[in-house]
């Protein structure tokens, strides 16, 4: 499959050590990654490193070099606060900034990011769902607010679904190396990142480097339309990868 990347948790008090590290890999492999920018991080575990690089400059502005230099930008929901426990449409995890909390909650939360985001000289037509929980009336917000992008779901190419283009990500990076056909998205968490993840990345990034391609090129895949019975089989793939990851933490902890 070809291979674009994501990053997620892009703050101004991200940690700015591990982003820098994973950005120098991504210049090093000419990957120019999708990222998701939260436009008001209220998220304490997002609170890491207030000590942004004197060279950086201002987050916003740096974020504008960003897309300069050819990466894209989401809007990655608005505060990153979870809210709820609902799962919503793409069953992976059980919490949701947005999901199952109404429309018109979420089209007022949507439009302050996205105002944050226009008020910084960033416009995106891309959403990314933290925890990729969202619900029917976050898509409609999202539709009302001019977005037409979502970076979610599991299949072999982008797909159509409810008037939103959505772009695949891995369900298993082993899996998707293994097949020569399809488009998807690894995400990465910088944040979080070890010694072992970079190795793992740098290792990935020379073998497979001539999958890799740009988000840019991805969103020139054309789309089609996804039915009924391919979002079931979505949703039983998400429902199930979160049954096992939630089965494998627990089993784990009661080995403790």
């Amino acid at each position: 499959m070809r291979i674009s990347i994501r990053m997620d948790d892009i703050t101004p008090d991200m940690d700015w050590t591990k982003f820098l590290r994973f950005k120098e890999l991504c210049d090093l492999y000419q990957v120019k990654p999708l990222i998701g920018v939260v436009p008001d991080n209220q998220d304490a575990n997002l609170h890491i490193d207030t000590s942004e690089p004197a060279f950086i400059g201002e987050f916003w502005k740096y974020i504008k070099v960003l897309e300069n230099e050819g990466w894209c930008i989401a809007q990655h929901g608005v505060t990153h606060v979870y809210t709820t426990k609902k799962m919503g449409c793409f069953p992976l995890n059980r919490l949701s900034e947005l999901a199952g909390t109404g429309y018109a909650n979420q089209f007022a939360a949507l439009k302050r990011g996205r105002d944050i985001f226009l008020a910084h000289g960033i416009k995106t037509e891309i959403f990314m769902a933290p925890a990729h929980s969202f619900d029917f009336n976050t898509i409609k917000a999202l539709r009302k607010l001019g977005f037409s992008k979502m970076t979610d779901g599991f299949g072999k190419r982008p797909y159509l679904w409810r008037g939103i283009t959505f772009y695949p990500i891995s369900y298993k990076q082993s899996s998707c190396l293994k097949k020569n056909r399809g488009y998807t998205t690894f995400v990465v968490h910088s944040n979080t990142m070890d010694d072992k993840d970079f190795a793992h990345y740098e290792k990935l990034f020379a073998k497979y480097k001539d999958r890799l391609i740009s988000y840019t090129e991805l969103m020139a895949v054309g789309a089609k339309k996804r039915g009924v019975f391919g979002k079931a089989a979505e949703y039983t793939m998400a429902l199930t990868k979160y049954i096992l990851v939630s089965g494998k933490r627990i089993f784990k902890e009661l080995r403790r």
